[in-house]
């Protein structure tokens, strides 16, 4: 039964591709199962008859072969022609390593970076460069893994939350590829901190709890990684347009971080802000070099030029915008047919 109606919705889903005139795929080779083993997943986006974004996924398939640029254009290659958009595919997006690049150039395609990739490494690195931040986020980390594992600690946790006459909540583990995951983690710890710390008070652990300053850290930490959440929300909706909101979210983003941090007040989460700007900032004036997100930002009404944060980069991106223009114009034939000379019996009719 679940193979016919795997089937069934299959030739659905083809007929939809069948109608639209160009997609955009989405590719991703970092999946891995519980027993370790690679999968690659591609999906596409398009835009119905109806002006509608539509997604969908085209298969994540057990990928056993080296991740060499030519394995994966092959890989790509038979999922397009498995589902006929070969010719149709403009654009693929994958995250920045090399062998996706040169996958993507073997299959003579526009490349797009992920933004949220981006924002992930921006986060990441932004964390290593700061010194003991690192070693406060493991201990916090411990301290999580050692409440979600021990039933006992479990139990005694969502006992002391209701006696302190609060909502039951469990805590949220980090997960290593997703920095977002580790922001959730340290919010919902600065939330239940003190039935934390009254749940160790009578537990036979040797975990601690974070000190007075280290809370003060994280509770910082969290405001100034806050914009970066909400940014990497609004860039992974599937329902709604996103390349045309990348440059001015990398503004935003740049400039609320530096407002926030200028009244932080512990030196990890401040040294955290100063990072966080130098690297949006790097990652802001590549992307406004790039042709395939300054257009869209261009001709989104909503923006314009706003969302620029160099004028340089602004300049260059209208003088491309032009040319794109001009080009389209005088490639296209013109659909004004061409005025016959007036005769004397036309001349005296009009006059009639």
């Amino acid at each position: 039964m679940v193979g016919k109606r795997y089937e069934e919705a299959k030739e659905k889903a083809k007929e939809k591709l069948q109608q639209v005139v160009s997609v955009s795929l989405t590719s991703d080779v970092m999946w891995t199962s519980i027993n370790m083993e690679a999968y690659l997943a591609v999906t596409c986006h398009y835009i119905d008859g109806e002006a509608k974004l539509g997604t969908i996924l085209l298969g994540v398939e057990h990928f056993p072969t080296t991740h060499t640029a030519e394995n994966l254009a092959l890989a790509h290659t038979k999922f397009m022609e498995e589902w006929g958009n070969q010719d149709k595919a403009k654009c693929l997006v994958t995250d920045a390593a090399a062998n996706m690049i040169a996958c993507v150039n073997l299959l003579n395609v526009r490349h797009a970076l992920c933004i949220a990739h981006s924002l992930n490494l921006i986060v990441r690195k932004s964390f290593d460069e700061v010194p003991g931040l690192a070693e406060l986020r493991a201990k916090c980390r411990k301290m999580v893994t050692y409440f979600r594992t021990s039933t006992t600690a479990k139990e005694t946790l969502a006992a002391v939350q209701k006696q302190m006459g609060r909502p039951v909540l469990k805590m949220i583990i980090e997960v290593d590829t997703r920095w977002n995951s580790t922001f959730s983690m340290l919010q919902r710890l600065y939330v239940v901190r003190e039935p934390v710390g009254a749940a160790l008070a009578s537990l036979r652990t040797d975990i601690t709890p974070p000190t007075s300053l280290e809370y003060a850290t994280i509770e910082e930490a969290i405001q100034v990684l806050a914009p970066f959440q909400q940014a990497t929300v609004e860039l992974s909706g599937e329902k709604w347009v996103s390349a045309s909101k990348i440059i001015p979210l990398l503004k935003m983003l740049s400039h609320t971080t530096q407002t926030k941090t200028e009244s932080l007040t512990t030196h990890m989460a401040r040294q955290l802000g100063a990072n966080l700007v130098r690297r949006v900032i790097d990652r802001s004036l590549k992307a406004e070099a790039i042709t395939v997100m300054t257009m869209p930002t261009l001709l989104d009404p909503r923006f314009k030029k706003l969302g620029f944060l160099r004028p340089t980069k602004l300049d260059e991106a209208v003088t491309r915008l032009k040319g794109n223009c001009a080009e389209i114009i005088r490639n296209t034939p013109s659909s004004t047919p061409p005025q016959q000379p007036e005769t004397s019996q036309s001349t005296d009719n009009s006059k009639c």
